[in-house]
C-alpha cells in the first residue's frame, strides 16, 4: 500500500484531480484546514455513538447516529434548537421494538417536512435519517424506508347528534311518544398535520304541541380534506297523541321515536340506525299499546330500544352508551320516556344518557343538552300539552398532547386526560390538526 503526502496541489481550472489509487492512504499535514468552497459528495459525516440509548429521553446532536432501543419504554428524542443546512442525524430501531414503544421526535421549535407536529415512528426496524433543509421545511427524512410524510397522528372522535323532540298531546286523553336519541358514533383516524376538521353539532328537535308534530333532531358530523366523514343522524321525533285516531307513529332517525297514543290504533315506534351504518348508531322506538291509560312508546337509545307502552304505562326510553373519551365515563344518547293519561298509568322514564322523562299530566321533560338525549312525551287530560325538546348533540376530539396545535374555532372546552388533550365542541366549529 502506497502513502501519498499532499503538500500543495494547485490544478488549473477545469482540471479533474485524482489523488492516489484504490487502497492508498492520503495524509493531510498538521495545521492544514480543508475548506469546501464547492460541492462535496460521497463523504460520510456521521459519528455513530457506541452507547445504546435505552432511556426515555435523548438530546440529539447534529452529525451523530444513534441506536435507539425501546424494548422497555418509549423514547422521546429532542432535536437541536438551531440547525444549519446540511446538518444530519440518524436514528435506528436497535431492537425492532418501535411498534410496541414508539420513538417520538421533539422538534424543539424547528419545522419537520414543513410542519410543526412532533412525528411519531411506530414501525419495527425503521431507520430515520434526517437532514436539515432550512427554516421553511426544516428537517426532512432521506432514508429509503422513511421518506413518506410522518406529519400525521391519530385522533379519536365521538359524534352525537341532536335528540328528537318528544310527542305532544292534542286536547283530550292521551300520551305522547318519547323521542329517539341522536345517533351515536365513534371513529379513530390518522389525520395529516394542517388538516382543518370541520365540526358540526346538531340541535335537538322541538317538542310537539296540540296539532303540531314534534321534529327530528339535527345531524352532527366531522369532515375535512382527507378525513373520513362521520355523520350521526338526528333522533326520531316522538309520535303525537291525538284525540283518538289522529295519533301518529314515531319518527325514524339515529334512534327511533316512540309512538303516540290516545286510544286509536296501536301505532309503531320509529326505526333507529336510519340511515344504516355499522356499528349501529341507535335503536328503534317503542310501540303504543291500545289501552285505557293511553301510554305512548319510549324513544330508542344508543344501546337499547325504547319500551312499548303497556296497560299500566311505562313506555321507558332506551339507555344510551357510556364513553370515556374525556377521561371520565359519561353516558350519551338516551331515549325519551313516553307520556300517559293522568294518574291511571305511570309515565315512562328517560333512558340513561340524557333522555327526558314523560309526563302523566303535563309537558314532557327536555333531553339534556350536549348529550343528544331524546325529549319526553307529554300526557294528561283535557288541555293540550307539549313534548320536551331534544337535547343538543356534542362532538368530542381526543388529540395526543404532543401533537395538539391549539388552533380551533367555535370555542370548544379544552381539558387534558393523561397524555391527551380533549376538545369538547358544544356548538359547531373546527380544529386544525
Amino acid at each position: 500500500m502506497s502513502k501519498i503526502e499532499v503538500d500543495q496541489v494547485d490544478p488549473q481550472s477545469g482540471t479533474t484531480l485524482t489523488l492516489g489509487t484504490s487502497g492508498d492512504t492520503i495524509s493531510i499535514p498538521a495545521g492544514v484546514t480543508l475548506a469546501n468552497s464547492g460541492t462535496a459528495t460521497g463523504f460520510a459525516s456521521i459519528a455513530w455513538q457506541s452507547t445504546i440509548v435505552t432511556g426515555t429521553t435523548l438530546s440529539a446532536v447534529a452529525g451523530n447516529g444513534y441506536w435507539i432501543d425501546t424494548t422497555s419504554n418509549a423514547c422521546t428524542v429532542t432535536l437541536p434548537g438551531s440547525a444549519s443546512v446540511g446538518d444530519q442525524i440518524i436514528f435506528v430501531d436497535y431492537a425492532r421494538t418501535w411498534a410496541t414503544n414508539n420513538l417520538t421526535i421533539d422538534l424543539n421549535g424547528l419545522n419537520y417536512q414543513g410542519g410543526t407536529a412532533n412525528p411519531v415512528y411506530d414501525t419495527n426496524g425503521q431507520t430515520v435519517n434526517i437532514v436539515y433543509s432550512g427554516a421553511t421545511n426544516g428537517w426532512i427524512p432521506i432514508s429509503d424506508d422513511d421518506v413518506t410524510n410522518e406529519q400525521s397522528y391519530d385522533i379519536d372522535f365521538l359524534v352525537v347528534a341532536g335528540g328528537g323532540g318528544g310527542g305532544g298531546r292534542v286536547a283530550g286523553n292521551g300520551g305522547g311518544g318519547g323521542a329517539g336519541a341522536g345517533g351515536y358514533r365513534t371513529s379513530t383516524q390518522s389525520i395529516t398535520t394542517g388538516t382543518v376538521i370541520t365540526v358540526t353539532v346538531g340541535n335537538g328537535g322541538s317538542g310537539g304541541v296540540d296539532t303540531t308534530d314534534a321534529t327530528q333532531g339535527s345531524d352532527s358530523s366531522i369532515s375535512g380534506s382527507g378525513v373520513t366523514t362521520i355523520t350521526s343522524t338526528g333522533g326520531g321525533k316522538g309520535g303525537q297523541a291525538g284525540n283518538g285516531a289522529p295519533s301518529t307513529a314515531g319518527g325514524n332517525g339515529g334512534s327511533g321515536g316512540g309512538a303516540g297514543n290516545s286510544g286509536g290504533p296501536p301505532y309503531s315506534g320509529g326505526n333507529g340506525n336510519t340511515p344504516s351504518v355499522a356499528p349501529s348508531q341507535g335503536n328503534n322506538g317503542g310501540n303504543a299499546t291500545e289501552s285505557t291509560v293511553y301510554s305512548g312508546g319510549g324513544g330508542g337509545g344508543a344501546s337499547a330500544t325504547g319500551s312499548n307502552g303497556t296497560t299500566s304505562g311505562l313506555g321507558n326510553g332506551g339507555n344510551g352508551t357510556a364513553s370515556s373519551i374525556t377521561g371520565s365515563s359519561v353516558t350519551y344518547a338516551g331515549g325519551g320516556g313516553a307520556g300517559t293519561y293522568d294518574s291511571q298509568g305511570t309515565a315512562g322514564s328517560g333512558g340513561n344518557g340524557g333522555g327526558g322523562s314523560g309526563s302523566i299530566s303535563g309537558n314532557g321533560t327536555a333531553g339534556t343538552i350536549n348529550t343528544g338525549g331524546g325529549g319526553g312525551g307529554s300526557g294528561g287530560n283535557p288541555s293540550a300539552t307539549t313534548g320536551g325538546n331534544g337535547g343538543k348533540g356534542v362532538v368530542i376530539l381526543s388529540v395526543p398532547t404532543a401533537n395538539y396545535s391549539s388552533t380551533s374555532t367555535g370555542s370548544p372546552t379544552v381539558t387534558t386526560s393523561g397524555s391527551n388533550t380533549i376538545l369538547q365542541f358544544n356548538s359547531s366549529g373546527s380544529y386544525t390538526a
